[in-house]
């Protein structure tokens, strides 16, 4: 694959705005391994090849085992996953894809049984950032080193 263009040069202003919003959901207080994996959910679901990789590589950094990031793409299914992890997930899930799902009630009650309202908020922020860079990375075909 090749790339259409590097968005950080196209448009610095843009990416210093993106940039931003990912500082201030890093400081929201929500744990790093929790986002890491909301991150590579979101990615896995938009198809974004170059945030996959990205967001593997961090979740390792942040401790996260193999067998539990080969499982992200499956999570329903697999045992590997806390109450809070699943409903973040399913969250993840819902918000990545509003046009199919309309964020259902159920996933509105799941994510509320684990995040107080000001963690929803910031989880649903951090959803809106990932799902950003995923479209600025798919649409522009950003891609991974080697």
């Amino acid at each position: 694959m090749k790339a259409r263009l590097d968005f950080y040069k196209a448009s610095p202003d843009a990416a210093k705005a993106m940039i931003a919003l990912e500082a201030a959901v890093n400081k929201l207080g929500l744990e790093p391994s929790l986002l890491e994996l909301v991150k590579l959910r979101a990615s896995q679901i938009n198809g974004c090849a170059y945030c996959v990789d990205l967001h593997s590589s961090d979740a390792r950094k942040h401790g996260e085992s193999e067998r539990r990031l080969h499982a992200v793409a499956v999570w329903r299914e697999s045992p590997f996953f806390t109450d809070k992890e699943r409903a973040a997930l399913a969250w993840t899930e819902s918000l990545t894809r509003i046009a199919d799902t309309h964020v259902p009630d159920a996933d509105y009650e799941w994510v509320s049984s684990q995040f107080d309202e000001r963690e929803r908020v910031n989880l649903t922020v951090a959803i809106n950032a990932i799902n950003g860079w995923n479209r600025l990375a798919v649409g522009f075909r950003s891609v991974s080193a080697m």
